[in-house]
């Protein structure tokens, strides 16, 4: 037969709630007006654990910001995804398995037909 034993009562005491509380002389200085100072000239006012920051590119003068991103195409991949694009938009939506075998099977009978005719003129 098991026994029920009571756990004695959980506090949190004076010592306790002293040692818990955050150690002194370990946290860096936090500079609430730090200054970010681009290659390009722009300068930004942030909080921050550094006192001055330098960077080569900020969303002034970031290509992809700006609207002046150019493509560096080594091996031709954009204009292969282009061609291939054309190529998709002149097909239309009819690009499935099915579609392109019943162009298949379109094409054969209207190649059968030309042949018939040729055939027919040819004996007459």
């Amino acid at each position: 037969m098991s026994r029920l034993v009571a756990s004695p009562p959980c506090f949190l005491g004076k010592v306790l709630l002293e040692s818990r509380s955050m150690k002194t002389d370990i946290h860096p200085t936090y500079y609430p007006n730090a200054t970010i100072t681009c290659a390009c000239g722009h300068v930004l006012t942030v909080g921050s654990t550094i006192e001055d920051i330098h960077v080569e590119l900020c969303t002034n003068c970031h290509p992809f910001y700006t609207g002046k991103q150019k493509l560096v195409d080594t091996s031709r991949r954009v204009e292969k995804f282009q061609a291939r694009k054309a190529a998709m938009e002149k097909l239309g939506d009819a690009t499935g398995k099915r579609v392109k075998r019943e162009k298949r099977a379109a094409a054969k009978t209207e190649k059968k037909a030309t042949k018939t005719k040729k055939m027919a003129k040819a004996d007459a």
